[in-house]
């Protein structure tokens, strides 16, 4: 079997509320292509996902979102929800780990309100991002180029618009993380 990422270490970052199926839906991509996946967070021991318009599953955490590094990671997700994201942004761990991506041009995907966590000021240089409602002033104030499209791709960036686009959303970031890997491996 085919294992394009085997050795990659992947990044999850959620909170309580996560979109369920945005985290998912990845993650079972992404464990087929042989990566190491670990799913970081505020919480201790399980987070809770969202799904539809209840709580959803429990979900085991691997790391705590204070105890790791941008550095120990190659790639990383950022899956939406709106009580997930609120409460990483209230986390200046969040920040530097995203950040730590930003300034070393690491491979992230970032759909729904994830995108919300790549706005940290002065870190997006021009990048492309997709924008859903109420988040243009915030991602514009961090130099953010907005497009009205459900799926972007800038470098190693990919920003999607929300679960309608979750095929592609994951279809496109196991393209680029392939990519990125391959660049990495041919250097």
């Amino acid at each position: 079997m085919d294992q394009p990422l085997a050795g990659k270490r992947i990044a999850i970052l959620v909170a309580n509320g996560f979109e369920e199926v945005e985290m998912t839906e990845a993650q079972r991509a992404l464990l087929k292509t042989g990566a190491t996946l670990h799913t970081i967070s505020t919480e201790t021991g399980l987070v809770n996902g969202w799904h539809g318009r209840a709580w959803g599953h429990y979900f085991p955490v691997d790391k705590q979102l204070g105890d790791v590094l941008g550095s120990d990671y190659d790639m990383l997700v950022l899956p939406g929800g709106e009580r997930s994201v609120a409460k990483l942004q209230q986390s200046a761990h969040t920040r530097r780990i995203v950040g730590h991506f930003l300034d070393a041009g690491k491979p992230i995907a970032a759909i729904d309100q994830g995108i919300q966590l790549l706005a940290i000021p002065g870190k997006l240089r021009s990048r492309t991002l997709v924008a859903i409602e109420g988040q243009a002033e915030t991602l514009t104030a961090a130099g953010a180029k907005l497009s009205d499209e459900n799926l972007v791709v800038d470098g190693l960036t990919v920003t999607a618009r929300g679960a309608d686009d979750v095929p592609a959303f994951v279809e496109t970031l196991l393209k680029v993380f392939f990519e990125a890997a391959q660049v990495k491996k041919a250097a």
